[in-house]
This record gives structure tokens, sequence and C-alpha cells, in this order.
């Protein structure tokens, strides 16, 4: 079972294309928790969620897991689910939320094959290493101010560890890639995935990755030279290894 990473957006044609990977895996007729912290509008959030699933796979059962803002996921909300889904909204809420929690959550989907699935901040928290959120490298501009989550320097927390990169969101949308080349750039983090909205990146348990969807994900590594990337784009049907 793999891991699925979304970088946002709700374009009901592209669902299919989305969602589509990660509901095969949980089953049409699976159960699917829906982890939310909940700034206030949890309940009509999860509606939001499982009417999207069910546009997808009719028969599919998502139950809502909720986590009030500042407190921390129960990780026992795991045992019958087939499939995970883990939301957007505030990123260094849902980091705080899960990071407690990190090892359980690794291990159902590594020892137990749970599926999961990361949306915005969802995809962001997936990594070892999680950028949560800022928009100034060392008091440089390198991201829009209303896509810095509530941060001023960008800012890496610790993730669940579910994939060897890190990730940005958004990133068309927000124009958040450049937050991921400067998190690279400066030797922060090895390398990072940046991700469209409506496009869908899934990981297999061997590391191999095929996207999905209607956008880009862009690939950064480090450069030979210091301080220097290297970005490669890919679209849809394309794949890179671990």
């Amino acid at each position: 079972m793999g891991v699925h990473l979304t970088g946002g957006g709700w374009d009901e044609e592209a669902a299919p294309l989305v969602h589509g990977p990660f509901l095969a895996e949980a089953g049409h007729e699976g159960v699917v928790g829906c982890l939310l912290v909940d700034e206030g509008d949890g309940r009509e959030q999860f509606a939001r969620w499982a009417t999207a699933l069910r546009r997808v796979a009719p028969g599919v059962r998502p139950v809502p897991l909720l986590v009030p803002e500042g407190g921390v996921f129960d990780a026992g909300a795991l045992a019958g689910l087939d499939g995970l889904l883990v939301g957007g909204g505030l990123t260094p809420a849902y980091q705080a939320a899960l990071a407690p929690v990190r090892g359980a959550v690794a291990r159902a989907v590594a020892e137990r094959g749970l599926p999961y699935a990361g949306f915005s901040a969802g995809a962001v928290v997936a990594a070892e290493h999680a950028l949560v959120g800022g928009w100034l490298d060392r008091g440089v501009a390198v991201c829009p101010d209303d896509a810095a989550e509530d941060l001023e320097e960008i800012e890496v927390r610790v993730g669940l560890g579910l994939v060897p990169y890190t990730v940005d969101v958004h990133a068309s949308a927000w124009g958040t890639l450049g937050r991921l080349v400067a998190a690279v750039a400066r030797g922060e983090v090895e390398r990072g995935l940046a991700l469209d909205e409506n496009t869908t990146l899934s990981v297999a348990p061997d590391g191999r990755a095929t996207v999905a969807g209607t956008g880009q994900v862009r690939l950064v590594r480090r450069a030979d030279e210091p301080g220097a990337v290297v970005v490669r784009a890919l679209r849809a049907g394309e794949r890179f290894g671990p």
C-alpha cells in the first residue's frame, strides 16, 4: 500500500485522478478516516470530504477524526480503518497534532499497510522533515506572505517520516516553489517535492513514485555547486525512483 500526496485543489473533474489511487487501495467500500484539525468548522470540512470521496467511490465509508486545535491525534482511532486521509488547514497545527504519535502512524502505514492520503497540510506533514511554512529566508522573501502559515522565517519541523522528500504544496497557485528551493539550497533538507493543486504523487513502498492529475510535481535537489539546486518538472504518468 502506498502514500498519496496531493498539493490541494477541489476540481471535481480532476477528483477521480487525484483521489482514485488512494481509494483503490483503501477499497471502494472501505472505511476511510478523515483526520482534520478542527478550527471551528470541522464538521463542515468533514462533510466536504465525505462528498468528494463518495463522488469518486460511492460505496466508501468516510468517518470523522476531528482533532481540536492545539490537541493531539489519538492513534488508537487508526484501528479498523482501511485508509487514512489527513486534510488541509493550518500546517503547523497538523504537525503539532501528529508529531507526538508519528511512530504509531508510521507503523500503521509500513507494517499494517494502511494507505495514507495527505492533502495540502496532510501532504507536508508526511515528510521526515516537514516544511511547515514561512515566507522569508534569512529576511529575504522567497514566496508570498499569504502562504506563510502564520510564520515569518521558513521553518522545518519533524514530520511523520512516510516519504524521504520534504514537501511543499499549492506550488503554482500560491507560488511556494521558491520556499522549497530555499530550504534545499541552504542545506536544511536534502531534496523536496513541490506539488501543484489537483495533482497527486503516489509513492509505493519501494519508493517508486507516480504523478497523476492536471498539474506538475517539481523535484528539487541540491546541485554540486554550493547553494545551487536542480529542478525537474514531472507531469501525469511520469515516474521517478527512490
